[in-house]
């Protein structure tokens, strides 16, 4: 009888991608979206210390920052899609 072997995954090895995938998740769904501090009005890029206590900026959710002002965000935290693998994107915060 000619026998054909199937290759079999270790079990270890199921469990640590299983893991691995599972890691990947949490944190993908878990994480914050960026935040920069920004002026209200002009839209520019602050120092994190304007956004302390009695400064003058607010922190601006995800987007991007290109030559000192920030944009494709929001000032709202709640208003930011944080996406990744298995996310709805809904949710604030």
């Amino acid at each position: 009888m000619a026998a054909t072997k199937q290759r079999r995954l270790r079990s270890s090895t199921v469990v640590l991608g299983g893991m691995g995938i599972l890691a990947l998740t949490i944190t993908s769904c878990g994480s914050e979206p960026d935040r920069r501090c920004a002026d209200r009005n002009t839209y520019e890029e602050l120092s994190k210390s304007d956004c302390d206590s009695n400064g003058n900026g607010s922190y601006y959710y995800g987007g991007k920052s290109t030559k000192g002002r920030v944009h494709d965000g929001s000032f709202d935290k709640s208003a930011v899609d944080r996406g990744g693998f298995g996310c709805s994107g809904t949710g604030g915060g």
